[in-house]
Formats: structure tokens, C-alpha cells, sequence
């Protein structure tokens, strides 16, 4: 229980954060703020609940560790259901809070919700956005999994894993406001509206992919890291 409440709070806090950036600070921290909320709210995190849990707060990263073999998936499915729980809460505190100022609609404003298409951000195509949300998952998942591997130095593990999530971000925000995290995008879906709910199956699958792959690719062999030191 006390890695499930780990993953809850854990998760809470990067879409509290993360999204909250986005929201109610976009418009004074700009791309890269935001990029680095989400970041240090990871590194903040892997410290906080590592020692716990792990600090997946991802579902692609608990499938990713079970496709390397690092987890039973009955553990992970404990683990998705916290991260998932962890996400809605977060969307709707901050639902209630950025409702706190007059000029905010959800409607209008959202809630850091991931999109594609006409009228969101970049107005990137579908395609474009499952491309990168498979390779982003894929190369993010792979620096947690060689981050956190035998004979790595762990202690900066957290550091590396939210440096990639703050990299990724300045690349993808314009084309889909970066999920990699399938609960991170969950949570602020169920609030935002139709459109984002329709789109959010994207948000699931693209992740699932990328991380599983990169899981793979360890259990594989091809990248050395038979068992993780955080990640376990």
C-alpha cells in the first residue's frame, strides 16, 4: 500500500504541477518554463518517492519495466491504477483553483490537456503526434531503465530521467503538449471537454507502445541493465 499512495502522490504532483505551469503560468514562463515545471517536479519526485515506489507515476514506464522484466505486471497494474487516481485528482484541484480567477473558463483555458489538429498549439497532424509520442516515450523510457540499471551510479538517476522529461518537453509541447504518460494525459482529458477526451486514446496507446519497446529492448539485451537499482 504504501508504494500505491507513493505513485498517487507522486503523479498528483507532476500534473498538479506540470499542468498547473501551463495554466496558470504559461502566459508568464512561456515553452520553457513549463518545460522545466514538469521536469523538476519529476526530480523532485524521484527523490521524495524513489526511495518507495520507484517514482514510475507513469503507466508506460510500469509496463516498460515489466516488458523488461524488472516488475510483475500485477504489481504494475496496482501501480496505474494509483498514477491514474493521482492524475484525475490533480486535474480537478487544479480545475478548482484556476477557477478561482474570473477570467479562466475551462472551455477557453483548459486544463494542460494533449491535443493535435486544428486550433491546438502547433496544429500538428495525427500522425506527426503518434510519431512522437512513440519515439519521446521510447527514448524517455530508456534513459529511466539505463539510469536506473546495475552499476549505474543511481544517486543521480532522477537528476538524468527529469533533465530528458525537460528536454522532450522543449521539443514536443507545440506538437501534442508532450504526454509521455498516459496518466498525465488521462487526468486532464476528463475535464477539458469532448475533444480532448476523443483524442486521448492517442495519449494511451502512442506511450504504451514507446515504452514497452524500450523495455523490450533491454529485456533483449541489446542494452545492458539486468536489474535496477530504483526501478524495482
Amino acid at each position: 500500500m504504501n508504494k500505491m499512495i507513493a505513485e498517487f502522490i507522486g503523479t498528483f504532483t507532476l500534473v498538479l504541477l506540470g499542468c498547473g505551469s501551463a495554466v496558470i503560468a504559461g502566459a508568464d514562463i512561456g515553452l520553457m518554463g513549463i518545460s522545466f515545471a514538469f521536469g523538476l517536479a519529476l526530480i523532485g519526485m524521484a527523490y521524495g518517492i524513489g526511495p518507495v515506489s520507484g517514482c514510475h507515476i507513469n503507466p508506460a514506464v510500469s509496463l516498460g519495466a515489466v516488458a523488461a522484466g524488472r516488475m510483475e505486471i500485477s504489481e504494475a497494474v496496482q501501480y496505474i491504477i494509483a498514477q491514474v487516481a493521482g492524475a484525475i485528482v490533480a486535474a480537478l484541484v487544479l480545475m478548482m483553483i484556476a477557477s478561482g480567477n474570473a477570467d479562466y473558463s475551462v472551455a477557453e483555458n483548459g486544463l494542460g490537456q494533449n491535443g493535435w489538429g486544428a486550433g491546438y498549439l502547433g496544429e500538428y497532424t495525427m500522425g506527426a503526434a503518434f510519431i512522437f509520442e512513440v519515439v519521446a516515450t521510447f527514448l524517455f523510457v530508456v534513459v529511466i531503465l539505463g539510469s536506473t540499471g546495475a552499476g549505474t551510479p543511481s544517486a543521480m538517476a532522477g537528476l538524468a530521467i527529469g533533465l530528458a522529461l525537460v528536454v522532450i518537453h522543449l521539443v514536443g509541447i507545440n506538437v501534442t503538449g508532450v504526454s509521455v504518460n498516459p496518466a498525465r494525459s488521462i487526468g486532464p482529458a476528463l475535464f477539458a471537454g469532448t475533444t480532448a477526451i476523443g483524442q486521448l486514446w492517442l495519449f494511451i496507446v502512442a506511450p504504451i507502445i514507446g515504452g514497452v519497446a524500450a523495455g523490450i529492448l533491454f529485456k533483449t539485451g541489446l542494452l545492458d541493465g539486468p536489474d535496477a537499482d530504483v526501478l524495482k
